[in-house]
């Protein structure tokens, strides 16, 4: 009889088109990643999964979710707000690299400085920010990831199994490899 496999730190909801991707969409492997814009772990995790991407352009999907942890990051969730309202006008990664690439820049006014040099629609953009579709969907990225056991960010999935190794490019290149091979 094989062994059970560990549903504990499974991703419980499936990647979708609802998801902000990048990648080939039949790529072997997929990471998702639950961040959260003002948590110093993930701005150090940033530069080394874009790096990840691009050493494994032809074989990897990447996913973001968002999972702001407001009790120690109070600007998390407005942040998550400008990537999401960024997305509508098509700019999502565009924002996510800004946000990540900007540490502690996510005060109100510089999340309008992000839209402004953007090129986005401001006023569509404060619209947007506004609008309780954009909060839930951020609440319900923050639901799946705790009923996938997410406790923290960054946490990475590869193929839906959670990743608790090293976050460093060598080990997340192994990852990437063992996960494709399996």
């Amino acid at each position: 009889m094989p062994p059970k496999e560990d549903q504990t730190h499974r991703l419980r909801v499936a990647v979708s088109d609802d998801d902000w991707s990048r990648g080939p969409a039949d790529a072997p492997v997929t990471l998702v990643e639950y961040a959260d814009y003002e948590c110093p772990h993930c701005q150090a995790a940033y530069p080394v999964l874009e790096e990840l991407l691009r050493a494994h352009a032809d074989r990897l999907r990447f996913v973001v979710r968002h999972f702001p942890v407001t009790s120690a990051h109070p600007r998390a969730a407005a942040a998550a707000l400008a990537a999401e309202a960024a997305g509508r006008q098509g700019k999502f990664w565009e924002m996510h690299a800004r946000l990540f690439g900007d540490p502690g820049q996510l005060d109100p006014a510089d999340l309008r400085r992000h839209a402004r040099d953007l090129g986005l629609d401001r006023e569509r953009f404060q619209e947007d920010l506004d609008d309780p579709r954009l909060a839930r969907k951020i609440q319900e990225h923050r639901r799946q990831g705790l009923r996938s056991g997410v406790n923290g960010t960054p946490t990475l999935f590869f193929n839906g199994a959670r990743y608790d190794g090293p976050r460093d490019l060598k080990s997340l290149s192994q990852a990437v490899e063992k996960t494709a091979e399996d």
